[in-house]
């Protein structure tokens, strides 16, 4: 019977892409975005196990640098197709920023660079969970003041100038 030799390296690599995909999937998944738990770690993990084969089996460095410019365009197009057009209102375009985001993730971590991949998604959890409530709360100011109406229960914005 063969033994089975398991790369440690590999399977770092493995485990750090599926976790820093992960997280971010859940506060996308949380949110009701078209890029959820599952489409997030795929392609943070996809994005790792192409790098990590083009830069950790003897390959000319060039090759590496390869096989990340084909990730860039492709992860593109699937970020595309997560952006839609409805009624003149674009939606979609930073669910198609986070996985480009976390293609960068992957790309890092498939190079061996873990830190950097698990900082990246720090600071895209930090842009996804507190500067949209920045936003939000920047959006009322903008907009005006924000009113409870007590009769129906719903909140409602007046555009009300002082």
């Amino acid at each position: 019977m063969e033994q089975v030799i398991v790369n440690m390296g590999f399977l770092k690599m493995l485990f750090t892409s599926f976790f820093c995909g992960s997280i971010i999937g859940i506060e996308r998944q949380l949110k009701g975005r078209p890029a959820g738990i599952r489409t997030s770690s795929l392609v943070c993990l996809g994005t790792a196990s192409f790098v990590y084969l083009g830069s950790a089996h003897g390959y000319e460095p060039e090759f590496a640098i390869r096989v990340v410019s084909a990730i860039i365009s492709g992860v593109g197009f699937l970020g595309a197709g997560v952006i839609l057009n409805l009624r003149g209102h674009v939606r979609g375009v930073t669910s198609a920023a986070v996985i480009w985001s976390l293609a960068s993730i992957g790309c890092y971590i498939g190079l061996g660079q873990y830190a950097e991949g698990i900082v990246i998604s720090m600071i895209v959890l930090f842009l996804l969970v507190v500067v949209q409530a920045i936003e939000s709360y920047v959006e009322r100011l903008r907009i005006g003041m924000y009113d409870h109406d007590i009769l129906n229960n719903t909140g409602s914005f007046n555009e009300e100038s002082n």
